[in-house]
C-alpha cells in the first residue's frame, strides 16, 4: 500500500477484482482529495465503468470514499435516475497501489444499499455472498468481520451519521462538479 496520491482532479483507475483474482468492476474516476474519513474519487456523468459481460455509463455524477480501513467503499450519487443515493461495496484489501493512478480492491459480493422513497435502506446481494463464499472459500474469520460489519454500515446509514450523511458527501459532490469535466457518452 502507498501514501503516495495524485494531485486532486487528476484521471484514475478503481479496479475491484474477486475473491479468487479475476477481474471484476474497473471504473474511470479523478481524485477529489482525502478528509478524515479517507480518500475522495469522482466519476463525472458519462465516465465509463466495466466489467467482464457488462458495463455502463454513470447516469449521474457520483463520488467514492476509500476509507483506511480497506473493507468497504462507500459511493453516494446525486440525481441518480433511479432513486440510488448509497451504494456500498463490502470489500477485502480496498486500497492503493504504489502506483498512485491506481485503487483496488476485493469485492466480496455484500452491499449496502439506500434508494429514496419506500424502499429504503437494506443490505443487498446476501445470495451472491452465500454462493460465492463456497464457490471462493472465503476464510471464516473475514466472513464473521464483514457480514458484522454490513449490519453495522446498514445502521449507520440508516442514521445518516458522517459519512454517510447528505452533507459530507455533497461537498465531494460539488467538488466533483465544479472541475466542469466533459461526460464520456456511447458514440
Amino acid at each position: 500500500m502507498s501514501d503516495a496520491r495524485p494531485a486532486a482532479g487528476t484521471e484514475m483507475i478503481f479496479q475491484w477484482r474477486k475473491w479468487d483474482g479475476s477481474p471484476h468492476w474497473r471504473h474511470e474516476c479523478v481524485y477529489l482529495g482525502s478528509d478524515e474519513w479517507g480518500d475522495w474519487v469522482g466519476q463525472p456523468t458519462g465516465w465509463h465503468s466495466a466489467r467482464p459481460g457488462a458495463e455502463f455509463h454513470a447516469a449521474s455524477p457520483n463520488v467514492t470514499l476509500v476509507p483506511p480501513s480497506g473493507d468497504f467503499a462507500l459511493t453516494v450519487n446525486r440525481r441518480h435516475p433511479r432513486g440510488m443515493r448509497v451504494y456500498i461495496d463490502l470489500g477485502w484489501d480496498v486500497r492503493w497501489t504504489e502506483d498512485p493512478l491506481l485503487a483496488t480492491g476485493i469485492d466480496m459480493d455484500l452491499d449496502v444499499v439506500r434508494v429514496e422513497g419506500e424502499r429504503g435502506t437494506w443490505v443487498d446481494d446476501r445470495d451472491e455472498w452465500a454462493e460465492h463464499s463456497v464457490a471462493f472459500g472465503y476464510p471464516a474469520p473475514v466472513m464473521a468481520h464483514l457480514e458484522d460489519l454490513a449490519l453495522d454500515l446498514e445502521s449507520r446509514v440508516r442514521a445518516e451519521v458522517a459519512p454517510f450523511d447528505a452533507a459530507t458527501a455533497d461537498a465531494w459532490l460539488d467538488r466533483l462538479e465544479a472541475l466542469n469535466l466533459a461526460p464520456r457518452l456511447i458514440g
